[in-house]
């Protein structure tokens, strides 16, 4: 199967992919921009949904290697890591897992992949339970923002 695309469908492609991966923006901002633009809704809830999982992934490898090569060295972050560690574990153990996957669902800036990545590991939340609960809040959000998109957009048209 060949994808034959027009110069526009892969700017506006290149435009859903840059938004997507945007900190505080992510699919919350990209799902509207790419169904305007007249992307295929599926399409567009799919490529953002793939994105803001994969800056999971990528963004505790990131912060393990800031944190291994540069941040650990500093004695001042080391110490006020390990202690507020200690003192968010009552919080991590009163919401848990649910709690971050609520967090990263809500669709509004601020609340996605890169900030629930960032919560999970600076309270050393265990990663693959973190990483699942940021998936699915991530396709929650998707949903959500997808079916208010599509509705807004057929509601102005």
């Amino acid at each position: 199967m060949r994808l034959n695309l027009t110069h526009s469908m892969t700017n506006e492609l290149l435009n859903l992919i840059i938004i997507s991966l945007i900190p505080g923006i992510e699919l919350r901002g990209s799902i509207p921009v790419g169904i305007a633009q007249g992307l295929d809704p599926l399409m567009v809830f799919s490529i953002a949904v793939l994105l803001n999982v994969l800056i999971a992934v990528m963004g505790f490898w990131f912060l393990d290697r800031l944190w291994d090569n540069w941040i650990s060295r500093i004695r001042f972050f080391k110490h006020h890591l390990e202690k507020n560690r200690k003192k968010a574990h009552e919080a991590v153990e009163k919401y848990g897992y649910l709690g971050l996957l609520l967090f990263v669902a809500i669709p509004f800036p601020g609340t996605g992949a890169y900030t629930g990545t960032l919560v999970a590991w600076a309270l050393g939340m265990d990663r693959k339970k973190s990483m699942t609960m940021i998936a699915i809040g991530v396709l929650i959000a998707g949903v959500v923002v997808t079916a208010v998109s599509v509705g807004a957009i057929n509601a102005v048209s």
